[in-house]
């Protein structure tokens, strides 16, 4: 799986949305959407949130998550545990990266949330690497993957999969009789 495959995936996510436009129910394969009346809050996958935004049908409501406070603590947190922490959402990189992109007059302190997500992001993914270099060193044969999410496994999938194929060969080549 590519970037742009989990960012599909994440744009499946639910977001509240308060339309400016009246529309009854619309019956989608993936379930019905609506009723849309100006001004009353109605819950919609992100692509749908996007494509309303950009043609100016509706403002998006940030997920509770995307608030500076609570930003603050999730990386407090993931910088004193040595375990990765529960993220807010399972899609939080990928979240915030389209609703800051698309709406970021929408979002209230737009710009501190990009840094903090960031730095969310850059703690993970080098806790991530530390992970992998000792799982590597230590010569362990599986690892345990708590909390983690699609795109963060999807950055280090390549390194560790070449790793642990040229452990492999290293270690079938030392083997007795081969």
């Amino acid at each position: 799986m590519d970037p742009s495959e989990v960012e599909f995936l994440a744009e499946k996510e639910m977001v509240k949305i308060i339309p400016n436009f009246s529309l009854d129910k619309i019956y989608l394969i993936g379930g019905d959407l609506g009723p849309f009346n100006p001004g009353l809050p109605v819950d919609v996958p992100v692509w749908l949130a996007l494509n309303l935004k950009q043609r100016q049908k509706c403002r998006i409501v940030p997920p509770a998550w995307m608030d500076v406070e609570k930003l603050e603590e999730i990386r407090e947190l993931e910088r004193k545990e040595d375990a990765f922490t529960p993220v807010p959402s399972p899609y939080y990189m990928e979240l915030t990266k389209l609703l800051l992109n698309y709406a970021s007059d929408n979002i209230p302190k737009a710009d501190e949330i990009r840094t903090l997500v960031k730095d969310i992001w850059d703690t993970r993914i080098a806790k991530l690497r530390l992970s992998a270099d000792s799982f590597i060193s230590q010569l362990e044969a599986h690892a345990k993957l708590d909390n983690l999410t699609l795109m963060e496994i999807n950055t280090i999938r390549a390194f560790l999969l070449d790793s642990l194929n040229c452990m492999y060969k290293l270690r079938s080549n030392l083997q007795p009789g081969s």
